[in-house]
């Protein structure tokens, strides 16, 4: 399994923001990543990303542990 990141996929996003969601150029633009994935995510009722690999939750898991309760 590689760790390398996936390129973001523009032509898919620009296809949904323009094409589905109808949003202009400017308001396309303008939203982050993120804000286009809520958005795709209501459009679908999904989630519009795979989801977290083991590897990666471990990972993230060491590097932001749980607090005990007393902290």
């Amino acid at each position: 399994m590689s760790d390398k990141p996936r390129p973001f996929p523009w032509a898919e996003a620009m296809a949904i923001g323009l094409g589905v969601l109808r949003l202009s150029p400017g308001e396309f633009w303008s939203m982050t990543p993120i804000e286009l994935a809520r958005a795709i995510s209501g459009l679908t009722g999904g989630a519009p990303t795979t989801p977290m690999s083991r590897d990666s939750l471990a990972a993230l898991m060491a590097r932001f542990p749980d607090r005990g309760s007393d902290d």
